[in-house]
């Protein structure tokens, strides 16, 4: 557990002085009071999940082997991207059946994901940042804590959402951390995760740009027909829980 915390604070620190460090150059660049602008987010950003790779795998704190796709998981794979498909809808649903929850950095992701740069970071980086420092060393740690996989599995998704530091993904961040955790546990690799970490975000990239006003709720993508909704969710379903099945039959510890 000491160590998953470890981890975790080491996640937050480094996002805290990449942060300090490329506001302070920028304010020398643009001058006194200058605020980060979608290129100086997208870059503070890059910049953050590259700083973090680095250290977690040349400190060796998360376990990184080529092992596990030497075994052509090739369905393992594909049900993941299913999945991720599958869930989209059905979380959005859930997220909106939810009190709201102020969404404290709702200004820096429009400018991050009105950015086709943008796409780089929320896309692929963050999710192989995430993945490495999350399920690669905070959950494989909390595994050897010997409190039993789900105990681990839960305590993981919970620093998982809560290192997003920001209320309006609570929700949403616990329960994909639960999923994440749960192909780490199967597999023993961050494989897994990282694809369906990288679609779940590529899916919620594409659909922010094809439906950007922020007040935009899920059944106003069906003309107001809450019944319409309904059968998204339903059919959204029928993707995910088999998909969830195949992974589950797939998947050997």
């Amino acid at each position: 557990m000491k160590k998953a915390l470890i981890y975790t604070l080491f996640f937050v620190l480094i996002q805290l002085v990449v942060g300090g460090v490329m506001q302070g150059l920028w304010i020398l660049w643009k001058g006194p009071g200058a605020e980060l602008d979608a290129t100086g987010t997208i870059l503070l950003m890059a910049l953050f999940s590259v700083v973090t790779l680095v250290l977690f795998l040349c400190k060796k704190w998360a376990e990184v082997s080529p092992n596990w796709i030497r075994t052509r998981p090739w369905l393992v794979l594909f049900w993941c991207v299913l999945a991720a498909f599958g869930a989209i809808i059905p979380s959005t649903w859930l997220q909106e059946q939810l009190p709201e929850l102020p969404n404290i950095v709702e200004e820096e992701f429009d400018m991050i994901l009105r950015n086709r740069l943008g796409y780089v970071v929320v896309g692929l980086l963050a999710p192989f940042a995430e993945e490495v420092v999350f399920r690669g060393a905070v959950l494989r740690a909390l595994l050897r804590w010997g409190r039993g996989p789900w105990v681990a599995i839960l305590v993981s998704a919970f620093l998982f959402s809560a290192v997003h530091m920001n209320p309006a993904q609570l929700p949403h961040a616990f329960i994909i951390g639960v999923l994440l955790g749960w192909l780490y546990y199967r597999t023993n690799s961050i494989i897994p995760g990282m694809v369906y970490h990288v679609v779940n975000n590529s899916i919620s990239y594409v659909l922010y740009n094809l439906y950007p006003d922020p007040d935009i709720k899920l059944i106003d993508l069906f003309q107001g027909s809450e019944r319409s909704m309904l059968m998204a969710v339903c059919f959204s379903l029928c993707i995910l829980l088999p998909s969830l099945y195949q992974l589950h039959l797939h998947m050997k510890r």
